[in-house]
């Protein structure tokens, strides 16, 4: 016998499950500000991400990269190195072990920081803006939560 699929409904409902709702609002919402690291520098999201990290956090190891910002080491190392060829940071050997490399963004890679940190700003912005202060900083406050931030 078979069953018509209107005669049971799954009660699981995509649309309300946290882990989708996330993954579609991070991409849409990541969406315009994609294509100004993209078009405008040529950058991937984990290159924006470690040149982000660098400039807000000043010199740094890849592996604290790979801690801070939560991404496989083999990605960081990859934007590490396409960064290094556009010039917009180095790598320096550390003196107290030779194994390590410390990086940071060069006088080029400040100012492409600086720009893309200005169009970040305005562009967090304009997504706060869909909701009231409040809203805003309890959407925040519950992502911090999510992502292990609090």
């Amino acid at each position: 016998m078979t069953q018509k699929n209107n005669d049971k409904k799954d009660e699981f409902d995509l649309r309300n499950f946290l882990p989708f709702l996330l993954n579609q609002a991070a991409e849409e919402s990541s969406l315009e500000f994609q294509r100004v690291y993209k078009d405008r520098y040529g950058m991937l999201r984990t290159e924006w991400r470690v040149l982000f990290h660098l400039g807000n956090h000043g010199e740094m190891t890849a592996r604290d990269i790979v801690v801070r910002a939560k991404i496989h080491k083999t990605k960081v190392s990859r934007a590490v190195r396409r960064l290094q060829q556009r010039r917009y940071l180095q790598r320096l050997r550390d003196e107290n072990d030779r194994r390590v490399e410390r990086l940071s963004l060069t006088t080029a890679g400040q100012k492409v920081y600086r720009e893309l940190s200005g169009i970040a700003r305005e562009y967090d912005g304009k997504l706060a803006a869909r909701f009231t202060t409040g809203e805003a900083a309890l959407l925040r406050m519950m992502l911090r939560r999510l992502a292990g931030m609090d």
